[in-house]
């Protein structure tokens, strides 16, 4: 679609003056692509208003019951337990914890550049759940898992839990058992700051949007997308690539950078700190969703989502925070984590 009259060449190289980092990071997973769902080892590899996403988080303190026949509350969980059913008791005797991860989103799971280890605020979260259930936060293989593929990576057994930046909403606690919550978040626009672009609105009017395939973003723009282009119609050929849905998030980063997109809609808190990475982008517009992350686990396997609640109720008396602060608090301002909800 047409700029004003601007060459693509000359918007693709005001774009990439501020990105440094990202495009660093965005080549690195393009790189490693071949390399998704392949054990990540720690060994081989570790502007929101202040107040959080949503403003203050609705704090510590004892859970709620809610009813377990309706969809109201899909982020009400399994009462906690410590008792080894069938699923624990098989990760413990293969002594190690198997988590699908990401290992291209900065701060949520992202592989230091200096270290080689994969760091973030997800992998920390998983990290505790291995101390808890093996005594030992080294016992764990961190499996890259693109968006696409959560769900897939549970069923087929190559994980033993997700903790991905995963929404739960109605259509997936159909399909995975979830913890209880232990984020809140929204989605949000991104775009470059000067673009026209002010948020989910009308300005999306035929502007070019990507989205990660199989993301409560892409699901929304699905439902409304206010004129916007969010799926290309090619022809089909291996070289007429889909430039608006992607297997990763940070692929909608690499092609915004490019010009090849005008938009991203992703999770606020994916996004906070992309943009606070580069200073030519800017979150736009509002959150326009409330949304909450869950550790996900293969449907069935009640005993080890009822030990990961018991983690989590241990985990946001001072864990959370110290992780919080270290990752995330610098772009979202304070927060605190969400109540669990149980059935």
């Amino acid at each position: 679609m047409a700029h004003d009259g601007e060459p693509a060449a000359r918007r693709a190289a005001r774009r990439l003056r501020g990105w440094g980092g990202v495009a660093a990071m965005g080549a690195a997973c393009a790189l490693t692509a071949a390399l998704t769902l392949l054990p990540l080892t720690r060994d081989a590899g570790g502007a929101v208003p202040s107040g959080g996403p949503f403003g203050p988080g609705p704090g510590v303190g004892t859970g709620l019951q809610v009813k377990a026949d309706t969809c109201e509350n899909p982020q009400a969980s399994l009462r906690p337990s410590t008792v080894d059913g069938p699923s624990v008791a098989a990760i413990k005797r293969r002594g190690k914890l198997i988590v699908g991860v990401d290992q291209s989103s900065y701060r949520w799971g992202f592989r230091n550049p200096k270290t080689g280890t994969l760091e973030g605020f997800d992998i920390d979260l998983a990290r505790a759940i291995a101390k808890d259930l093996l005594d030992d936060e080294e016992a764990v293989v961190l499996r890259a898992v693109p968006t696409n593929q959560r769900i897939a990576a549970l069923d087929s057994g190559k994980v033993d839990l997700v903790v991905r930046t995963m929404t739960i909403n109605c259509k997936r606690i159909k399909q995975v058992a979830f913890s209880t919550a232990y984020f809140r978040a929204g989605q949000q626009v991104l775009a470059p700051k000067d673009s026209p672009v002010t948020g989910y609105d009308a300005s999306l009017k035929d502007k070019r949007v990507c989205t990660a395939e199989g993301s409560t973003a892409y699901e929304a723009l699905e439902e409304k997308s206010f004129g916007a282009v969010v799926k290309d119609e090619g022809d089909g050929t291996p070289a007429d690539r889909d430039l608006l849905t992607v297997p990763n998030q940070l692929d909608c980063l690499a092609r915004l950078q490019m010009g090849e997109v005008d938009a991203v809609v992703t999770d606020n808190a994916l996004a906070a700190g992309q943009a606070a990475q580069d200073p030519a982008v800017e979150l736009k517009g509002a959150p326009f969703t409330e949304e909450y992350y869950g550790v996900a686990a293969k449907l069935g396997n009640d005993d080890l989502v009822r030990r990961v609640n018991k983690v989590l109720e241990d985990y946001r008396k001072g864990p959370w925070q110290e992780a919080y602060r270290t990752w995330l608090e610098a772009d979202l301002g304070k927060a605190e984590p969400p109540l669990p909800l149980y059935k």
